[in-house]
């Protein structure tokens, strides 16, 4: 039972949780339960007969210090970040492949002539980017379930092989996306007021912000 004179506890947790970095609802699932591990050890020590204060500080060392808790907290919290990132990118990665040439479908200048070589080989290594950010994305979430399950060493090194890939895949998608956009207006003026380009931009542009949140996410919780 929580009461109001468990100052050593929140500040304790209060410690734990300036330090440590990742998904804010796993994070504050990590806090939640050990709040509850530290008041349960503090209600024992007292009933027990021990001052409200020693019990405290005995419950805190019981459970322990920050540096020894952090380094595996923050693995669980990396993994979790590696989670999200490949999920977002399984879920957005895959609807630009679906989608990617829903965009010029039915438009006044498909039918025109052929655009140039330099334009075709961009627009074939954006594909191939989705296609690759895909499997990576896959690969992520196999790695994630394989830490689950039995954590190893090796597993850590492959969290930070896809995390980084993913995170190179959007940085390298980013510039590709937004070059092949540009090039798409330069080249045919009713781009710009074609509705799908549009719609495709927007929900692009989202998409790009969401996965540049959800990496930047990951890189803080792996390097902390």
């Amino acid at each position: 039972m929580a009461r109001g004179e468990d100052v050593m506890v929140d500040e304790h947790l209060r410690e734990l949780a300036a330090r440590l970095q990742g998904p804010a609802r796993l994070k504050s699932d990590l806090l939640t339960e050990a709040r509850h591990g530290l008041l349960d050890a503090v209600e024992a020590y007292r009933e027990s007969g021990v001052p409200p204060t020693e019990a405290q500080r005995r419950a805190v060392v019981e459970f322990g210090s920050p540096a020894q808790l952090l380094p595996s907290w923050q693995a669980e919290l990396a993994v979790g970040a590696l989670r999200g990132l490949s999920l977002r990118m399984l879920a957005i990665a895959g609807v630009g492949v679906v989608a990617g040439d829903l965009t010029w479908r039915g438009s006044s200048w498909s039918g025109g002539p052929r655009p140039p070589a330099g334009y075709l080989l961009l627009s074939n290594s954006v594909d191939w980017i989705w296609m690759s950010a895909l499997l990576l994305s896959v690969a992520g979430l196999l790695v994630v379930w394989a830490s689950a399950r039995a954590p190893r060493p090796g597993l850590a090194l492959a969290q930070r092989a896809v995390g980084a890939g993913l995170t190179g895949v959007l940085a390298l998608g980013m510039i590709a996306g937004c070059a092949l956009f540009t090039w798409s207006l330069n080249l045919w003026d009713a781009a710009l007021h074609w509705p799908p380009m549009i719609i495709g931009a927007v929900l692009v542009g989202g998409g790009y912000f969401s996965l540049t949140r959800a990496a930047r996410g990951w890189l803080l919780a792996t390097t902390r």
